[in-house]
């Protein structure tokens, strides 16, 4: 069905038995309303398994794992093991996407990363990180959109909980806005700073004209604002959606779902969607989130959206969060050729994982990619398979942790100096950032998301460095794959002329 309801700028708005139940759920209720601890909870959609599920946040105790102290929320838990004593000894290799770390740091790999190259990049750095025996210390300089930084702070918290004593003293700047800041330009030959080394900053993506060093965005531990659950918790919910419509019985269209004043791109992407004189077979929806919110984000459930064959992954102000919620629909994703990268998607393959759309004829790359996806079901649908197995196999929250584990290791290796706690420094654990909060989703996410005991198994065997030659490879055949797919797209448009 054609839907014709637009906006001015072209997108639509779119068992147990009785007795022990009963039990249970009185005993249930009784903690609930005698502990300040428990999260914020609907009690109208209370069942078995929920109840179960939220237990379980607990670690399996009637008390929560941090321990919050009536008195005070300041005290942080100096009984928390400091040590890492994995039961299996055993490792396995880590996702191929490891090996861009050394690719990240190659920029100061003979020259070492000294004080003065981190102190240059306060400027444009939302905090300072400092780990010191374990213990991690945040100065800030600036506040950041929504809680970009309280989220990335608490991740890396719980990676200090994860492998406690495992990652090495060290000092870094975070920065934590969309664009990258850290111009290649400025500081290769010919540049104004080509005799200074750049600024190393961590940020959650990076571009071919930056040294911008990526890590894992926020929305990993969550994203308060938007309502959305920290990412095991949604993964889960966007692959119980997948089972509830098999693919050859989604809608037979492209859809995409977001803000699109954020972006030119996006803009020209609403100029694809259906209008009584051109269908272009994509059905692109516009998200006003301040209405979302009045409707407590009940159209914006990421769960809900695998109900097309085909969905369109758009970059807003630089790279999104929404890629892998996309990736991860079984849906055969459409790339509109991205300018930027996070930290696990360089070694996607284009028609393995996803396919490859122009920005330039980007309404007719659409509907050659939907003509062929229908023409071609099974190996449309054994693209989208690949890009959600993709995610599934290699985004797993222990290989995001293993990944900032290698990431922080390797960058402190190429320390000149001894780190320092500011004077104006925090120290900064679990309790003092959740003990105080009041009950929503920022304190639900982080309850979720808190790691409860150190691992019990070894991190991944990081993989060594790609040989020139070899990345240049794998990067040339990317290439190939997309103009290949290109010039299939541009012959049927000049057929239909």
């Amino acid at each position: 069905m054609v839907d014709k309801a637009h906006n001015s700028n072209g997108c639509s708005h779119s068992f147990l038995p009785i007795m022990t139940r009963w039990l249970f759920l009185f005993a249930f209720l009784f903690l609930f309303l005698t502990s300040h601890y428990f999260l914020e909870t609907d009690l109208s959609k209370f069942t078995s398994s929920t109840i179960l599920k939220t237990i379980t946040i607990f670690n399996g105790k009637p008390e929560p794992p941090l321990h919050c102290s009536n008195e005070s929320s300041s005290i942080c838990n100096s009984n928390y093991p400091d040590k890492f004593e994995p039961n299996d000894r055993t490792s396995r290799s880590c996702p191929e996407y490891f090996r861009w770390i050394h690719e990240d740091l190659k920029p100061w790999q003979k020259t070492g990363i000294t004080r003065d190259m981190v102190d240059r990049g306060q400027n444009v750095s939302h905090f300072r990180l400092v780990i010191v025996n374990g213990k991690a210390y945040i100065e800030k300089y600036k506040k950041s959109f929504q809680t970009r930084d309280v989220f990335t702070i608490w991740g890396i918290l719980q990676l200090l909980r994860l492998y406690p004593g495992e990652v090495p003293d060290l000092e870094l700047m975070f920065q934590c806005g969309d664009k990258t800041v850290v111009d290649k330009g400025l500081y290769l030959a010919g540049g104004p700073h080509a005799n200074v080394s750049p600024p190393p900053i961590f940020h959650y993506c990076g571009n071919n004209d930056s040294f911008d060093i990526v890590f894992p965005d926020w929305t990993f531990w969550g994203w308060a604002e938007l309502h959305i659950s920290p990412w095991e918790s949604t993964l889960q919910s966007i692959e119980e959606g997948n089972k509830r419509v098999k693919w050859k019985d989604r809608v037979p269209y492209a859809f995409w779902k977001g803000n699109p004043t954020v972006s030119l791109l996006r803009k020209n992407l609403c100029k694809c969607n259906v209008t009584d004189k051109n269908d272009w077979n994509a059905r692109i929806y516009s998200v006003q989130w301040l209405d979302e919110r009045e409707k407590n984000f009940q159209d914006t459930k990421l769960g809900d959206q695998c109900t097309y064959r085909y969905k369109i992954y758009a970059e807003g102000a630089t790279w999104s969060v929404s890629e892998k919620y996309i990736i991860a629909c079984d849906s055969m994703t459409m790339f509109i050729k991205p300018q930027y990268f996070d930290f696990f998607t360089r070694n996607m393959v284009p028609l393995q994982h996803y396919w490859p759309i122009s920005t330039t004829n980007m309404c007719e790359d659409i509907k050659f990619a939907v003509d062929w996806g229908n023409s071609h079901q099974d190996k449309a649908q054994q693209i989208g398979k690949g890009g959600s197995n993709y995610i599934i196999d290699n985004l797993k929250m222990k290989y995001v942790y293993d990944y900032m584990l290698h990431l922080l290791k390797e960058y402190a290796k190429l320390q000149r100096f001894k780190p320092k706690i500011p004077e104006r420094a925090k120290e900064m654990c679990p309790e003092r950032m959740a003990c105080s909060l009041r009950n929503g989703p920022r304190k639900r996410y982080m309850y979720e998301s808190l790691v409860k005991s150190p691992s019990s198994t070894l991190p991944c065997s990081m993989p060594p460095p790609y040989e020139p030659q070899a990345l240049q490879h794998l990067l040339h055949q990317k290439d190939n794959l997309i103009d290949k797919v290109r010039l299939r797209s541009l012959s049927d448009a000049a057929k239909k002329q």
